[in-house]
């Protein structure tokens, strides 16, 4: 290719990644929708758009890669010590059963239907296995199920990537260890590969450790050594042994996410933009591999495989993985119905299938374009029939507020049991231990330690978060965190009380952003009122659906009857919520 057809083709490539996802971020769909059809269009319809021409053997070397920096961010998820009771059994089975199960039914299914050799047929079934957070989180945003089920499958989807991502690397090696060698060689193979994987995991997480924890980088070389050791380590484990890069990324991550030193909210931005770009470049770039020919004779066994896996595997890993629970029978069902797939089976399926295809292991060629249909049928299929069966089945969460109140003061605590009382659903976050024994205390919610940090990100998206509060009485703090929830850009709105006017802070006086309450009522003086019994002192107003708003006068307004079902104010002082209309 000429140096000016490259350009075109990185350039397409990067325009339609970028421009598919805004688009779907406004149609509010998983931008996988519109990126796969985007990137097999560019590949059908031009010469520029072929990845294997532009970059050459380079292709499949820095998909593995962009692969490992994907899984290291989802490593960067995986404390499961914020789940309890049956919601965590719930999770652990899903992953388990589903890591076990599902691949016998879609290789078993796959060897016949697709034409396969049984090593091929395994390895499709294993690819498939992986979900996602980069398509469930938007589904879930769409359909609102409750609070329990978000976090079920927001968590189920971030861990089975990186469980599926080590499946697939371990069988993958088996099996090409396998090929035309011994039994021994092959289980000698396997564990030499665990061992190369775990060995570059721990030598890069304690690399990590040294400059994040010991060196104490600021965050943008905190970022860039991340990137780089992730990179690093994963390409220095590819060279000794083939794809044991995504066993070492994933293990970093996960050691990462689980060490108190590591401050996991304060490193994750940057790599969650990052993993954003990542996956529209992959995969616009992998869908432009998939040509219109090798599609021919595989459109109707794949789609069969998809009703295979829609009826008959994952109702069967639900059903299995919530018996002896306490979910009740719709919950039991909704998560039977939903589990497409996402970008690490497109990219895994891409990275295996050319090793198995030089190996020369039969139907190996057929297990990108099987995948590729595979993800745009799930995809579709649950995006089409998620929202019908969640209102079916009466698990959607209601249309209340769920605010996140930062904070601990005496008269915070009160406003969020007056909140509670109106209606939504109020979870709250304080640092000092005094002030989390008070909420405590109040039989608030307490939200974990680092969720304010995420609070307009994953942790956001997790705890079902409608909207942030900083109440703290450092108007300082209030804007600085202010700042950077709100430039995270989630959806999630953010709030402050206004600081005093001519006040001393650094920096409060000079952030703009969302104000609370009425002219004049900064946070200092609605503490000082609730200390002098103030009345009559309008604070929100909550709508007949349980929408929160905050009052915009300090005295109540004409508001015509229906438009809002409570207001809370400050009546002897206290938050309290009366009826209007």
């Amino acid at each position: 290719m000429t140096s000016e057809e490259i350009l075109t083709g990185v350039g397409l490539i990067a325009v339609l990644a970028a421009g598919a996802q805004i688009l779907a971020s406004r149609l509010r769909i998983p931008a996988i929708v519109l990126l796969l059809p985007a990137g097999f269009a560019a590949g059908a319809l031009t010469d520029t758009v072929d990845p294997g021409r532009l970059l050459g053997p380079a292709f499949p070397p820095l998909v593995s890669l962009a692969v490992a920096v994907i899984l290291y961010e989802a490593g960067l998820g995986l404390d499961l010590r914020r789940l309890t009771g049956d919601t965590r059994r719930v999770v652990i089975r899903l992953i388990w059963i589903g890591a076990l199960l599902t691949p016998v039914v879609a290789g078993l299914a796959a060897a016949p239907l697709l034409g396969m050799s049984a090593p091929a047929a395994a390895v499709l079934g294993v690819v498939l296995v992986v979900s996602g957070p980069t398509v469930v989180g938007p589904l879930l945003t769409y359909v609102r199920p409750n609070e329990r089920l978000q976090r079920i499958l927001v968590w189920e989807g971030s861990v089975i990537d990186a469980v599926g991502g080590i499946l697939g690397a371990l069988l993958f090696h088996a099996v090409t260890a396998d090929t035309g060698h011994g039994p021994v060689r092959a289980v000698l193979g396997l564990l030499a590969s665990t061992g190369v994987g775990l060995a570059g995991g721990a030598v890069g997480a304690a690399l990590l450790w040294l400059l994040l924890h010991r060196m104490r980088l600021d965050e943008v070389l905190a970022a860039s050594a991340q990137l780089a050791l992730v990179v690093g380590v994963a390409a220095g484990c590819n060279a000794v042994r083939e794809d044991t890069g995504l066993i070492a990324a994933i293990a970093m991550g996960v050691v990462v996410a689980t060490r108190p030193e590591f401050d996991v909210p304060a490193l994750r931005p940057f790599f969650e933009t990052l993993v954003s770009l990542t996956v529209g470049l992959l995969f616009v770039s992998l869908s432009a591999t998939v040509t219109p020919a090798s599609l021919r004779h595989v459109v109707l066994p794949a789609l069969v495989l998809v009703a295979v896996l829609v009826l008959a595997a994952r109702p069967l890993v639900a059903a299995l993985a919530t018996v002896r629970t306490s979910l009740p029978r719709a919950e039991r069902a909704f998560l039977g119905a939903l589990a497409p797939r996402g970008i690490v089976a497109a990219s895994t399926a891409s990275t295996f299938s050319a090793g198995l295809v030089a190996d020369g292991v039969g139907g190996a060629q057929k297990i990108l374009p099987a995948t590729f249909l595979v993800i745009v049928a799930t995809v579709l299929l649950y995006g089409l029939s998620a929202v019908p069966v969640a209102r079916r089945l009466g698990v959607t969460r209601p249309a209340r507020s769920r605010p996140l109140l930062v904070g601990g003061e005496p008269w915070v605590v009160e406003l969020a049991v007056a909140l509670r009382a109106a209606g939504p659903d109020v979870l709250m976050w304080a640092g000092g231990a005094a002030e989390r024994e008070r909420i405590a205390r109040a039989g608030l919610a307490l939200a974990p330690g680092e969720l304010l940090a995420s609070a307009a990100g994953a942790g956001a998206e997790l705890e079902g978060i409608t909207e942030v509060y900083l109440l703290t009485a450092e108007d300082d703090f209030n804007a600085l965190a202010g700042a950077l929830l709100a430039g995270r850009d989630r959806g999630v709105p953010v709030y402050r009380p206004q600081p005093p006017p001519g006040g001393a802070g650094v920096v409060a006086p000079f952030m703009a952003g969302e104000s609370l309450f009425a002219e004049g009522m900064t946070g200092a003086e609605v503490a000082r009122r609730h200390a002098a019994g103030a009345r009559d002192v309008v604070l929100f107003h909550v709508a007949a659906t349980g929408r929160l708003a905050p009052a915009a006068t300090a005295s109540a307004p004409h508001t015509p009857p229906g438009d809002t079902a409570g207001q809370v104010v400050l009546c002897d002082g206290a938050p309290s919520t009366f009826p209007t209309g």
